[in-house]
């Protein structure tokens, strides 16, 4: 009899497929990947503590995606939407030398702590992404910036099969499929909506403005933002 995987061994086994995998990209654009790259066994020592502490069970969990990790934040320490500095005071693991706090992180912080707790959450929910590699593209002088990948046509097109993949993949965790929460109400809900019109992945997706959109441009409004995302996720819609 196969033993018995945890939801927490999916996940990493699903990093460890991220790790081999290469993408073509149009010239201009490049891709971070967590998993390969030079801090790859800090990021597998990140990773393995993390949905250890919070995803040693196989429980059934709701996605809540997000459309690619920024390359300061999750394309860092491979842990979707988790800061490092909220990673290290949360879950106890030493993170040192990676990047400091970053607005999108805070405002979910603040939500997942008035949702019940890390604890609480976490058993409740999966946080992830469309594309779960970092992609970036260099801006004239040299500069790379943080891309999605539906910025680009030609990226979008390439990069496709991936992303599909991908999601189908990630229903192998365990997913409670009957709905799906999609951070960014724009761009990336409108792919992940075409995506399950074909495919059926979820039963419904539910959008959610983007933090950085909150935190950046409605910053008067962000208790009215999370109060959304809380009924969201509590089931109780607008």
């Amino acid at each position: 009899m196969a033993a018995r995987t945890t939801v927490a061994d999916r996940i990493l086994q699903f990093n460890e497929g991220l790790a081999g995998t290469t993408l073509e990209v149009p010239p201009g654009f490049a891709v971070v990947n967590p998993f390969n790259g030079a801090q790859k066994d800090r990021v597998r020592e990140v990773t393995t503590a993390f949905y250890g502490k919070y995803y040693g069970d196989d429980r059934p969990r709701r996605l809540v995606l997000g459309s690619s990790p920024a390359r300061r934040g999750t394309a860092v320490t491979g842990v979707p939407f988790e800061d490092a500095r909220l990673l290290e005071s949360e879950t106890g693991v030493d993170v040192d030398g990676y990047a400091v706090s970053r607005p999108s992180a805070g405002f979910l912080h603040d939500v997942i702590s008035r949702y019940g707790g890390r604890e609480t959450f976490y058993a409740e929910f999966v946080m992830s992404f469309v594309c779960p590699l970092g992609l970036v593209r260099t801006k004239p002088g040299g500069k790379e910036v943080n891309c999605n990948y539906y910025e680009n046509k030609k990226l979008l097109d390439l990069l496709r099969p991936f992303l599909v993949e991908a999601l189908e993949r990630q229903l192998e965790f365990g997913t409670d499929t009957s709905v799906c929460y999609c951070i960014g109400s724009g761009e990336n809900f409108s792919f992940l909506t075409k995506v399950n019109e074909g495919r059926r992945f979820f039963g419904s997706i539910v959008p959610l403005e983007h933090p950085r959109y909150i935190t950046q441009y409605n910053r008067g409004r962000e208790q009215e933002f999370a109060e959304k995302y809380l009924r969201a996720f509590r089931g109780q819609g607008e």
